[in-house]
């Protein structure tokens, strides 16, 4: 189990992670949030029709890992599909923050609700219901870390480029989390499949 996810007999996942993994899973984790932003408490004490109909922001988050994560829907190659991006934007973004923000804050509470052992690491056991925000949340990890080292979807060698950073490139931390997020990522996929 070290390293990657396996499947429970309930349904969920599990995997070993040292206290250096928790706490890297964590920061992460918590960044993320920072990244996403604080969610509208108001909206919550409101009429809950009035939530449904509450308009967000229309225009492209100017910092690219954010535009990724809230990608246009149409593209912006003209006036009118850029016209139909914000309105769709307009419309959904809120939602999408919120449910980014509630992916991390799993991953979070289910590390702090981790018992250390006396060798340093734990066994965490995410629930059958819990296994989608978790891979939510990996997701947006990756592609936040992946769009912050400048990995693209049509970058041929970019990934190899990034296997052979030396130890001394100061990108390597971020290649080494974004690389193992990626397994954690795949094999969680691997336990969900029926």
């Amino acid at each position: 189990m070290a390293g990657h996810f396996e499947a429970t007999p309930d349904g969920g996942a599990a995997v070993a992670l040292d206290e250096v993994e928790i706490a890297i899973l964590r920061s992460l984790a918590v960044q993320l949030l920072e990244l996403i932003g604080p969610g509208d408490e108001s909206a919550e004490s409101e009429d809950p029709l009035a939530a449904l109909f509450a308009e967000g922001p229309s225009e492209r988050p100017a910092d690219p890992a954010l535009a990724r994560l809230f990608p246009d829907a149409y593209g912006d190659e003209d006036s009118e599909l850029r016209a139909a991006s914000a309105e769709f934007r307009r419309f959904t973004e809120n939602d999408l923050r919120a449910r980014k923000r509630d992916d991390a804050l799993a991953v979070v509470r289910s590390l702090d609700a981790l018992t250390i052992a006396g060798d340093g690491g734990a066994v965490l056991r995410i629930p059958g219901d819990e296994c989608r925000k978790w891979l939510g949340a990996l997701n947006d990890l990756r592609l936040t870390i992946g769009t912050r080292l400048d990995v693209s979807d049509e970058d041929d060698g970019g990934a190899d480029t990034l296997y052979r950073l030396p130890d001394t490139d100061p990108r390597k931390p971020m290649v080494m989390a974004y690389l193992w997020l990626g397994a954690l990522q795949e094999t969680l996929v691997e336990t969900m499949m029926p």
